[in-house]
């Protein structure tokens, strides 16, 4: 199976954007094994991110094969 590296970044609302503030490296980026891009990030939502408390919509995920 190909590895693969999974971050996710926590995008600032839309008041602390206009003040200028920037995205924030919320997890990662952690290798994960998996079969596909989007296996990976399921695995990272599912069970190694620490999602509670955070608004899913601000998230955004990235994934890049490893190498």
């Amino acid at each position: 199976m190909p590895l693969f590296e999974v971050a996710i970044l926590e995008m600032p609302t839309n008041e602390a954007a206009e003040k200028g503030d920037l995205e924030v490296l919320f997890f990662g980026p952690k290798p994960v094994v998996a079969a596909t891009d989007k296996a990976a990030s399921i695995v990272v939502l599912t069970k190694m991110a620490p999602l509670e408390g955070r608004d899913p919509n601000r998230l955004v995920v990235l994934v890049r094969p490893f190498g």
